[in-house]
């Protein structure tokens, strides 16, 4: 069968594949639009696999909710400018919403799960890697629940660089429980309150600023009281409670919370890219490693 200009054009527009790939695949498969479509996908899948040495550091977070449920997650990519891309924004926010939808328990889970466009999110995320032409990766997520007497609140720094959320408790006011969710993006906090901070944590600062004190020459009668000092200013650093509100630095948090009715009962914040090792790449090296073969 002869393969046509319009043929070649209603596959591309399909499949957002290259112009040669699609009438390549129209030859392949007769052409017969709906094989030509799987050839693509294949063939996706063929190419996102030699891409999968490579490191995706960078990327979006993007927060989801729904009624009374919230999902945060973070999808990866090889550039910021890829980041940028309308196709990359479409792909995270239905992955959030096929997260929120199935609730599965990790990423390994949801990777095989059926979206309601017929492919498995790793199949999505693959033809997204052949279209796009950079790894792509759904790196995690978490799916956060509360009852109508609750807030969430939401926030994304930089378009999604940075995104956090959490739950208040007790209070319906999602301006304020955003505001909190601001303070978290932009200070870091480890824990909601020093009941979360374990004992071998505490004992380990402890032990750390005792040998700060006497390194100090600091007579030892007084380095006990020192180092309570300086351990509570440790919790304010590492706490979400006891630290210095954003927005009004002479509240700490917990009091501006309070003064809305409400506690907080949790939060996750996700950087992109955080903990993930970038490689350096040398562009001189690549060019000489392509000239040598």
């Amino acid at each position: 069968m002869a393969v046509t200009a319009q043929m070649v054009k209603e596959l591309r527009e399909k499949t957002g594949a290259g112009m040669m790939d699609c009438k390549k695949a129209l030859t392949e498969t007769n052409g017969d639009m709906e094989n030509a479509i799987d050839y693509l996908r294949e063939k996706g899948i063929a190419k996102a696999a030699k891409k999968g040495d490579r490191i995706a550091a960078e990327g979006l977070t993007l927060i989801s909710v729904e009624g009374n449920e919230a999902v945060i997650l973070e999808v990866n990519s090889e550039t910021d400018f890829v980041a940028k891309n309308e196709g990359f924004k479409t792909l995270i926010n239905e992955v959030a919403a096929h997260l929120l939808s199935k609730k599965p328990a990790n990423v390994e889970e949801a990777l095989t799960q059926t979206m309601d466009n017929g492919s498995t999110v790793e199949t999505y995320i693959n033809e997204a890697i052949a279209k796009i032409g950079e790894k792509l990766t759904l790196r995690r997520y978490s799916i956060v629940s509360k009852t109508d007497s609750d807030a969430f609140g939401a926030y994304l720094h930089m378009g999604g660089r940075i995104g956090a959320l959490t739950v208040l408790e007790g209070t319906t006011d999602e301006a304020a429980a955003k505001d909190v969710a601001m303070h978290i993006a932009a200070v870091n906090p480890k824990y909601v309150s020093r009941d979360e901070v374990s004992e071998e944590e505490t004992a380990r600062e402890r032990e750390v600023l005792t040998q700060q004190a006497l390194n100090e020459g600091k007579p030892e009668k007084i380095v006990a009281k020192m180092v309570e000092g300086r351990l509570s200013k440790y919790f304010e650093d590492i706490c979400l409670l006891d630290q210095s509100f954003v927005k009004n630095p002479d509240l700490k948090v917990k009091q501006f919370v309070e003064s809305k009715g409400g506690t907080v009962k949790a939060f996750i914040r996700y950087e992109v890219g955080e903990g993930i090792e970038k490689r350096q790449d040398n562009f001189a090296e690549e060019v000489m490693s392509q000239v040598k073969k």
